[in-house]
C-alpha cells in the first residue's frame, strides 16, 4: 500500500474520531478533505519535505506535522489518544449505512452499544425505543443498513484486492526462479468484490517462491505454508494465497483456479462426457490416464470442443452455450477506449486543477477527455453560472494543447426528485455534453425513481445517466426503479447508461448491464475520476462492461471523435 493510501486511511479514521467526540463540524470536514486529497495525490508523500506536503490541497502546517510524525514514527500520537477514548466498535457502527459518528456516540452513550451486532441485538429487544432520534422509521433503515453491512461481510472492494495482487505479482515476477505468475479467481473474473486473492506462480524453485512470499512487507501473518501453498494474510485483514505449479500445468492450474464454480462444473461435466478427466493438474484420458492438455487455457478449452472463454465470462450465466454455439462476444478492452467523459477538477470536489487533469488524460494516450464539474444545485460545491463559463472558455483555449488532445466541456447535472436538472436550456446547449445523476432522496418510492430517471433521459441535452443505481458497494444498496423501464426509455432517447469505474461504485453492475443491452441500450464506459490517480480505474469499468458482455460498438468512447460528437449533438 502507498503511503498515500496509509495515511489518507488515517487522517480518515482521525475525521471520524473526531466526529464521534464532539468536536466541531468544520474541523471534522478539514481532516475528510485532507484524507481525500492526501489519499488522491498523484506523487508519493514519503518523498515529500514540509513544504511538499504543505503544498498538497487541503493540507495546512498542523496535518502535515502529523503526517511527519507518522512517517517518521509509524503512528500519530494525538490518533491514538482518541483509540482510547472509542472503542473500535463505536467506529464500525458509522459503517452501518444512515448511521452517522453523532449518533454511534448517542446510542454507545445512552445505551451502551459498541458494536453492529449488540445495534441489531438492541433493535431487536426494543431497547432503541424512546431515544432522541430513533424513531420506527429510523430502526428500519438501521435495520436494512446492517443487512447491507453483513452481505458485504470481509470481502473486499475490487479496487482494494487488485492493488494487494498487482504488488504480489509483481514481486513474486522478480523473484529468483520465478517463470510465470498471475492472479486468479474472482479477482480476474473482476467480480465487484473479492473475498481473497488467488496467486499462481510457475518455478522450478517452488521453496524459494514462498519464502521471498513471506518476507514481503504487506503480509501481517503468515497462515500456512507448504511446499505448493501458501496462505498470508495483510494488515487490512485480506488473505492471499500462493500456489506454485509445474510450468507444463500452467493452463490448466489456471483455468481451474479462474472459474467460478458453476462454470467449472460445467466444463467438468464437458470433460466427463468426452471421457475425459479435468482438474487444476490437467486434461486427462480417463481410459488410459494419459494427459492430453495442460500447458495453456486454450489447448484445455479446445480439447474440451469449446473456443477460450474469457476469465469475465466464466460464471455459468450462458458463456458455455454462447461458445458452443460460436457467438462468444468480441468484449471490450481498456486499449479500445478513446477517451474519458466523466472527471472532475478542484473546480467543484476534485483534487486537481483543469491543466493537472488534462495532461495526465494526454499521457494516458486518449483521443479525448470530458472535464464534468458538478452543477449548481450540489450546494456543497458552490457552482455558479460564471465559474462554469470561466472554466469552459479555458478548456477552449487548452483544447488540442495536449499532443491534440479534444477536450470536452461538460457537466454533471443532479437530478432533482422530479426529474428536472440544475440549468436551463439555453445554458445546457453551451456544454459538449452533459451527464446526469442522482445525488439524492435516494429512498423515493419505486414508481417516482422510475419516473425521475425516465425524466431526466428525455431531457434532450442529457447525454450520460450516470452511476444509474446510485449503489456504494457496501454501504449504499441500488435504488429501486422499474429498470426495464428505463432503460427502454435511454434506448428511445439515445441516452448512454454510465459504468461508473470508480471500485466503490461500478455502476451500473454487470447484471443491469446485461439486462439493459438486451434493450438496445448504448454505454459509457467513465472513470469519475476526482483525482489524477483515479484515471487508471477505467480498468474496473471495463471489467464490469465485459461481465455484462459488452462489445466495443457498444460503448460510445470507444467511438472516433466524429462519431462521438454525433451523437452528442443529436436531438439536442
Amino acid at each position: 500500500m502507498r503511503a498515500n493510501d496509509e495515511v489518507g486511511a488515517l487522517l480518515e479514521e482521525y475525521a471520524d474520531l473526531l466526529a464521534i467526540t464532539g468536536a466541531e463540524d468544520f474541523k471534522v470536514r478539514v481532516y475528510e478533505k485532507a484524507a481525500r486529497s492526501v489519499g488522491g495525490y498523484a506523487a508519493d508523500i514519503a518523498r515529500l519535505d514540509d513544504a511538499g506536503l504543505r503544498g498538497i490541497p487541503n493540507v495546512g502546517r498542523s496535518i502535515a506535522a502529523k503526517i511527519e510524525e507518522y512517517l517518521a514514527t509509524g503512528a500519530i500520537h494525538r490518533l491514538e489518544e482518541l483509540r482510547t477514548e472509542v472503542p473500535a466498535g463505536v467506529r464500525r457502527l458509522t459503517l452501518v449505512p444512515t448511521l452517522g459518528p453523532k449518533k454511534a456516540m448517542v446510542l454507545y452513550q445512552e445505551r451502551g452499544i459498541d458494536s453492529v451486532e449488540a445495534l441489531a441485538a438492541a433493535i431487536d429487544e426494543g431497547r432503541l425505543h424512546g431515544l432522541h432520534g430513533f424513531g420506527s422509521r429510523t430502526e428500519e433503515n438501521l435495520r436494512h443498513g446492517i443487512e447491507i453491512l453483513h452481505k458485504a461481510g470481509q470481502r473486499v472492494p475490487l479496487g482494494a484486492a487488485m492493488e494487494v495482487a498487482d504488488a504480489v505479482v509483481a514481486e513474486i515476477a522478480a523473484a529468483g526462479g520465478c517463470e510465470r505468475c498471475a492472479f486468479a479467481g474472482s479477482l480476474r473474473r473482476m467480480k465487484d468484490t473479492v473475498g481473497d486473492v488467488d496467486v499462481l506462480a510457475t518455478s522450478d524453485r517452488a521453496p524459494a517462491l514462498m519464502a521471498a512470499f513471506t518476507r514481503l512487507p504487506l503480509v501481517d501473518q503468515v497462515i500456512a505454508t507448504g511446499d505448493t501453498k501458501t496462505s498470508v494474510r495483510t494488515a487490512a485483514g485480506l488473505q492471499v494465497d500462493l500456489r506454485v505449479v509445474p510450468p507444463e500445468d500452467w493452463g490448466a492450474a489456471l483455468q481451474y483456479f479462474t472459474g467460478s464454480r458453476a462454470h467449472n462444473i460445467r466444463t467438468r461435466e464437458i470433460a466427463v462426457h468426452r471421457g475425459l478427466k479435468l482438474s487444476e493438474y490437467g486434461l486427462f484420458d480417463v481410459e488410459s490416464g494419459a494427459k492430453i492438455a495442460s500447458l495453456t487455457e486454450e489447448d484445455v478449452y479446445a480439447r474440451l470442443g469449446l473456443p477460450w472463454i474469457p476469465p469475465t465470462l466464466r460464471e455459468d450465466t450462458g458463456e458455455i452455450e454462447a461458445a458452443l454455439a460460436g457467438t462468444l462476444p468480441d468484449l471490450v478492452t481498456e486499449a479500445d477506449l478513446r477517451g474519458d467523459l466523466h472527471t472532475h477538477t478542484d473546480l467543484t470536489d476534485g483534487l486537481a486543477g483543469l491543466e493537472e487533469m488534462a495532461a495526465a488524460a494526454a499521457a494516458r494516450g486518449h483521443d479525448y477527455y470530458a472535464v464534468t464539474d458538478h452543477a449548481p444545485a450540489l450546494a456543497m460545491q458552490r457552482m455558479t453560472d460564471e465559474k462554469m463559463l470561466a472554466q469552459r472558455a479555458r478548456v477552449r483555449e487548452l483544447d488540442g494543447a495536449y499532443g491534440g488532445m479534444r477536450l470536452l466541456h461538460g457537466t454533471e447535472l443532479n437530478i432533482d426528485p422530479d426529474g428536472g436538472v440544475d440549468w436551463p436550456p439555453d445554458f445546457l446547449a453551451g456544454f459538449d455534453l452533459c451527464v446526469a445523476s442522482v445525488h439524492s432522496h435516494f429512498e423515493q418510492p419505486r414508481e417516482e425513481m422510475t419516473r425521475r430517471l425516465v425524466r431526466a433521459c428525455e431531457n434532450p441535452y442529457v447525454k450520460i445517466l450516470g452511476h444509474p443505481s446510485g449503489r456504494v458497494i457496501g454501504q449504499r444498496p441500488p435504488v429501486e426503479a422499474d429498470w426495464d423501464e428505463v432503460f427502454a426509455a435511454c434506448a428511445r432517447t439515445g441516452t448512454a447508461l454510465e459504468i461508473d469505474s470508480f471500485p466503490d461504485r461500478l455502476d451500473l453492475s454487470a447484471e443491469h448491464v446485461r439486462r439493459a443491452r438486451n434493450h438496445g441500450v448504448r454505454f459509457a464506459i467513465d472513470s469519475d475520476a476526482h483525482a489524477v490517480p483515479h484515471l487508471p480505474y477505467l480498468r474496473y469499468g471495463v471489467g464490469t462492461a465485459q461481465r455484462g458482455w459488452l462489445t466495443a460498438d457498444e460503448v460510445i468512447n470507444t467511438w472516433p471523435l466524429d462519431r462521438l460528437t454525433g451523437f452528442l449533438k443529436a436531438d439536442s
